[in-house]
């Protein structure tokens, strides 16, 4: 459920008024991951890479309360429940979004993940969920990649993750993550703790 709720009786007050009207009020930050376990874990059980961290983000963001609240239009929303968004290449060889709601059932999660990809490639139409926070993602696995930097239209004010193909090492596989957020919706310290939470989610990841 989306609810506006008045920003200056919430912890995002200070925010709001330094940053809402700001012309350009979205970071970009950048972090390389340890994602080993993820790898080993997608091979294990047959799950794909992105939907496995695609999971992960949506625990990691689901522990942040800043992730639920979204500045839009001059105002403040807060949300009930996350998604994560993704691209995938349509039957005609366009590209089309989709959104698949998150839940701390993995293997629900991937059912989802499957059928909702599959059905938006196949009708060639966006699949979005209006009444949750979404969480943007994209993966450019065609080739390794250092950083991303989303564009900023002012429309879409959403979190967004980006990266590229994974890198093997001799006894890791790295990968860098951008994220780019609002400063309405949340500081560094936020940032910290999810970044930090979404490694510690990757490293706990089970295959049973």
């Amino acid at each position: 459920m989306r609810q506006e709720i008045n920003p200056q009786e919430s912890s995002r007050a200070e925010a709001f008024n330094m940053w809402m009207s700001s012309p350009m009020p979205m970071v970009t930050v950048m972090r390389t991951f340890d994602v080993t376990r993820l790898v080993k874990v997608s091979k294990r059980t047959g799950i794909k890479f992105t939907t496995l961290l695609c999971w992960c983000i949506g625990k990691a963001a689901s522990q942040i309360d800043e992730f639920y609240l979204l500045p839009d239009d001059g105002k403040l929303f807060r949300y009930d429940k996350l998604a994560i968004n993704g691209i995938v290449r349509n039957r005609k060889g366009g590209l089309n979004f989709y959104d698949i709601p998150f839940t701390e059932d993995l293997q629900q999660f991937n059912r989802d993940y499957l059928e909702i990809t599959a059905r938006t490639a196949s009708e060639c139409r966006n699949s979005l969920l209006e009444e949750y926070m979404v969480i943007g993602t994209s993966a450019v696995v065609q080739t390794e990649l250092d950083c991303i930097v989303n564009q900023y239209s002012g429309v879409f004010n959403n979190p967004f993750l980006a990266w590229g193909k994974y890198r093997k090492g001799l006894f890791k596989t790295t990968l860098p993550i951008s994220l780019q957020f609002h400063h309405v919706q949340m500081d560094g310290s936020h940032v910290a703790r999810f970044l930090n939470g979404l490694q510690k989610e990757i490293e706990q990841m089970k295959w049973e």
